[in-house]
């Protein structure tokens, strides 16, 4: 699936004209199509009803800042404002290492960073410049080959089959490596997590080579339902843990790293020559505070109900007489999943936007990819929105939308 920068730009639209007032008078090319069809869906979802999410990223600033709300509560407003990383950034590392059960936790501007930084002192550490990982993980799809390009790490692919690594590909891996990193959950594979003794086991295995464990864990917060442990009990598997304050808090953006104090503290000089030493963060420190006293505590109730509007999208299209239809995984792991449908992603992104511009559910805001020939996906979200729909209203509107299917073919 897209990274989150493409998740960004195709589900906003950045152009104050939301539709184009003229046709084209010659041929459309498949990027000017693909900039009318990011605008329409922009559109539409900014105008809609009822959709199963509303990110904050796709809001306007004024309901934007509308997340600082209240921001008194959370910490003292007239205390000096931040320089360099003091004052509300660390209370917000306090904070952070307190819910992971870590000994201390370091702020940083983005999770990229967090993580490079992360490995990059654990292989000092280690004396292996060799992280084993997935090959659907972030840094391997999304990130220009960050790890190697800029620092200096050698990434190895446990496997790049559609699910979390074993403990039997951990322990029987080829070659030596220093850190293993797992990313919980694993998006581009439909938001997978092991099971608990999976996880157990994997970890244990890579401990058992004398490896240290580091969790991708962007969106570690989602998990704590599946898992049926708490935030800190699931880190404690882990030597250190990177969280975002955006893809599951709401936040501006933003990200953690904790773990062993001494890890920290190097970890914060790295940042300072990575260029991550931001003069003042504190909207983002207290957007971040927001997400974890107000959107960390309702995530149980987003997965639950992703479980039910799963089952209702299931139901619905068996009604509708699909061929096939599929949720992955059958029974979500997290507040998101993926949907797989036998059809052209061109005409089932056409039927998707018109449904929201004309009725005002807009069931599938995201952006549809083509996996193969008559194949589409899409990443479907669940949250406070999306609590508003019952299973039979999902059911309707997927009858609606196979609808449109049937009129486009």
């Amino acid at each position: 699936m897209a990274d989150d920068v493409t998740d960004v730009a195709d589900g906003v639209t950045t152009v104050d004209d939301v539709t184009d007032d003229v046709e084209p008078s010659g041929p459309v090319t498949e990027e000017e199509r693909g900039q009318r069809l990011r605008k329409r869906r922009g559109a539409a979802h900014r105008t809609a009803r009822r959709v199963l999410a509303r990110p904050g990223f796709l809001a306007s600033l004024r309901d934007r800042l509308a997340v600082l709300d209240g921001a008194g509560e959370l910490y003292g407003l007239d205390e000096p404002a931040d320089q360099y990383g003091n004052g509300v950034v660390t209370a917000l590392e306090e904070r952070v290492a307190t819910l992971l059960g870590k000994e201390a936790a370091a702020f940083f501007p983005t999770g990229t960073m967090a993580q490079q930084v992360a490995l990059r002192c654990w292989a000092g550490r280690t004396g292996s410049q060799v992280v084993a990982l997935h090959g659907l993980a972030h840094p391997e799809v999304h990130e220009r080959d960050a790890f190697s390009q800029v620092s200096g790490l050698r990434p190895v692919r446990l496997t790049s089959a559609p699910r979390q690594p074993t403990a039997e590909e951990v322990r029987d891996f080829e070659e030596p490596f220093g850190t293993l990193m797992l990313e919980l959950p694993l998006r581009d594979a439909g938001y997978l997590l092991p099971t608990w003794a999976e996880l157990t086991e994997v970890t244990g295995a890579a401990r058992e080579r004398d490896a240290v464990v580091h969790f991708d864990g962007a969106r570690l917060w989602e998990t704590s339902t599946h898992f049926g442990r708490p935030l800190d009990e699931i880190a404690g598997l882990a030597d250190s843990v990177y969280v975002s304050f955006y893809k599951s808090l709401d936040g501006f953006g933003g990200a953690a790293l904790a773990g062993p104090r001494t890890l920290v503290e190097e970890a914060r000089t790295w940042r300072h020559r990575y260029g991550g030493m931001v003069f003042q963060q504190f909207p983002t420190a207290l957007a971040a505070l927001a997400g974890l006293e107000r959107e960390l505590p309702r995530l149980p109730d987003y997965v639950r109900h992703a479980r039910v509007v799963a089952g209702a999208l299931r139901e619905g299209f068996a009604a509708a007489g699909v061929p096939w239809a599929r949720v992955h995984p059958e029974v979500p792991h997290t507040h998101e999943f993926q949907l797989w449908l036998p059809y052209d992603a061109n005409t089932v992104t056409e039927a998707a936007i018109r449904q929201g511009e004309e009725t005002g559910d807009l069931l599938f805001s995201r952006p549809w990819d083509a996996p193969g020939p008559g194949l589409a996906v899409t990443e479907v979200s669940v949250g406070a929105a999306g609590l508003e729909w019952t299973a039979q209203d999902v059911r309707a509107a997927v009858a609606d939308f196979v609808g449109r299917l049937t009129e486009a073919r």
